[in-house]
């Protein structure tokens, strides 16, 4: 099984394509290659290919790291599944991971962030979730989204390393990642690794 994201920038067209170009194929650089595991394609489209384990912080990666930028914001569907044909390019491979990562890519509406996968049951109590973390998490600021940016790169260092990282006050950063929810944030995603273990 894998999971999908795909993925495209909101106001894309505002500003200059490099103010978020940048910072979506860093983050994505960190989850794989080009263009076996992600591709960006019709100029603010994605897509990636990742373990499903991980699918849910890479998407609020993504997210924390476009929030930077004042401007823009991403909306994103995670599709959980089978790859039943793997192309050297990852928007030419095929399953249903993809099929279910485009079919709710599709339907998002005011939702930024959806899941799909072949539970209803599991995908509905997720999706109410998330649309509840979206509250906090469409709203960050480049302060909010810089420190859960930092946070989630370097799981294993401490909020004083995060601290030099960012060149701010220690009461400044454990505010930043009180206001952007990360703990809340961590604890969504240690629920979302023990629903998928059913599938």
């Amino acid at each position: 099984m894998i999971a999908v994201i795909t993925g495209d920038v909101i106001n894309s067209r505002e500003g200059k394509v490099l103010n978020w170009l940048n910072y979506l194929k860093k983050i994505l650089n960190h989850y794989g290659r080009e263009p076996l595991e992600w591709e960006i394609f019709r100029g603010d489209s994605f897509q990636l290919s990742i373990t499903p384990k991980n699918a849910l912080l890479a998407a609020i990666h993504i997210k924390a790291g476009i929030k930077q930028t004042k401007e823009y914001d991403v909306r994103m569907a995670i599709g959980l599944g089978e790859e039943t044909h793997r192309s050297k390019k990852i928007t030419e491979s095929n399953g249903s991971a993809y099929v279910l990562s485009g079919e709710c890519f599709d339907s998002l509406k005011k939702q930024t962030l959806a899941i799909r996968s072949a539970n209803q049951g599991m995908d509905k109590g997720l999706n109410l979730m998330l649309s509840l973390a979206l509250l906090t998490a469409n709203n960050w600021s480049s302060t909010e989204a810089k420190a859960i940016t930092l946070a989630l790169e370097h799981p294993d260092k401490n909020q004083s390393a995060i601290v030099k990282l960012l060149n701010k006050s220690q009461s400044s950063v454990s505010e930043a990642l009180k206001r952007g929810g990360y703990d809340e944030i961590m604890n969504l995603n240690s629920h979302y690794q023990q629903q998928i273990q059913s599938l």
